[in-house]
């Protein structure tokens, strides 16, 4: 079995990881920015006002996020419009795109209890049965757990039950990796398909994303797995490491299939051609702390020092400052903008 196909049974298939409901944070495997502060989902608030002023959308287009899990993040999104232009409620739509029955009751209810019948919220199983005219399209960490191939020199890997062996690759993959230059490392598997689907659902949009990764390509592997807030790299759960002092102790690939998260970095180059080869245009590819910046982060924490006491204030400080900040999630996350016109 190919390691693509591995991996996405072990996120997506029948009692796979992503098939049931997943908490984020404290409570779950893993944090992100959307857990960390409000003013992630705020910032992006926002970047989706800036483009309504400045004219590329209108004041009635739709707000879509994609894998969306609680609904944390659309939610922050609408709680911002209501301080920054509580006019927008009126006339934006919103949607969520969840294929996950569990998902889509948890978020109704999360939208239901924050905001009662003030927000009506649309969902989609799919962006294949979307059709939206102008869109603002959200989507926070996806693109990592898209499946991939794993990559040494001219070899791929396969599976075998839980046993990993390294063959030789398939011409497509071969392609892909004489065009990137890619000796070792992942390949992201459904980049392109996504693009051209995001491109056929919305007649206009601007698409803004988050996720770990580098713009040029790595030379080594970075698939790991999260559980309950420890990372395990891939291979130290395989008999590539020889030595079993350097294996974890007390999991194997076996006990962590489908009850936990897969991950590797994504590479941005690659992502950025294919939705250049859809019709987008790449309007900014930028540190997470650059782009919350350009987002205007910095701004909204000022409004926030002149409305609330000073406690307050620094507790919601230090909360933002783990999505700014270099050696927490500023420099190793990037954010991506693209526009279809």
């Amino acid at each position: 079995m190919r390691f693509s196909i591995f991996m996405e049974n072990w996120l997506y298939s029948k009692d796979a990881y992503y098939s049931k409901y997943r908490e984020i944070g404290k409570g779950g495997d893993f944090y992100t920015a959307v857990s960390s502060s409000m003013f992630f989902g705020g910032s992006i608030a926002n970047r989706l006002i800036y483009s309504i002023d400045e004219g590329f959308l209108d004041s009635t287009c739709s707000v879509v996020e994609i894998g969306a899990h609680q609904g944390y993040m659309l939610a922050d999104i609408v709680q911002f419009i209501y301080t920054l232009r509580p006019k927008l409620l009126d006339s934006l739509q919103f949607v969520i795109i969840e294929p996950h029955e569990e998902n889509i009751k948890a978020q109704i209810k999360y939208f239901k209890d924050s905001f009662g019948d003030v927000v009506n919220l649309k969902h989609f199983n799919s962006l294949d049965a979307v059709e939206i005219d102008s869109a603002f399209v959200v989507a926070n960490e996806i693109f990592d757990a898209f499946s991939c191939e794993l990559i040494k020199d001219d070899k791929m890997l396969y599976m075998d039950g839980f046993k990993p062996e390294f063959r030789e690759q398939n011409d497509e993959i071969k392609i892909h990796c004489e065009k990137y230059g890619i000796k070792s490392g992942e390949v992201g598997i459904g980049y392109e398909i996504f693009a051209k689907s995001l491109a056929r659902a919305f007649k206009k949009f601007e698409f803004v994303t988050f996720d770990y990764g580098e713009k040029e390509k790595r030379s080594d592997f970075s698939l790991r797995i999260y559980h309950k807030h420890k990372t395990y790299p891939f291979f130290a759960l395989t008999d590539f490491v020889e030595n079993d002092k350097e294996k974890p102790k007390d999991v194997s690939l076996k006990t962590l299939y489908k009850k936990s998260d897969i991950t590797y970095d994504v590479n941005f180059e690659h992502l950025i051609d294919a939705f250049k080869e859809n019709g987008s245009r790449l309007v900014y590819f930028k540190t997470q702390m650059a782009m919350l910046v350009e987002f205007g982060i910095i701004e909204l924490l000022d409004q926030l020092q002149q409305n609330v006491d000073e406690k307050t204030y620094q507790s919601e400080m230090n909360r933002a400052k783990v999505l700014i900040d270099p050696s927490f999630m500023g420099e190793r996350f990037k954010g991506v903008v693209f526009r279809k016109e």
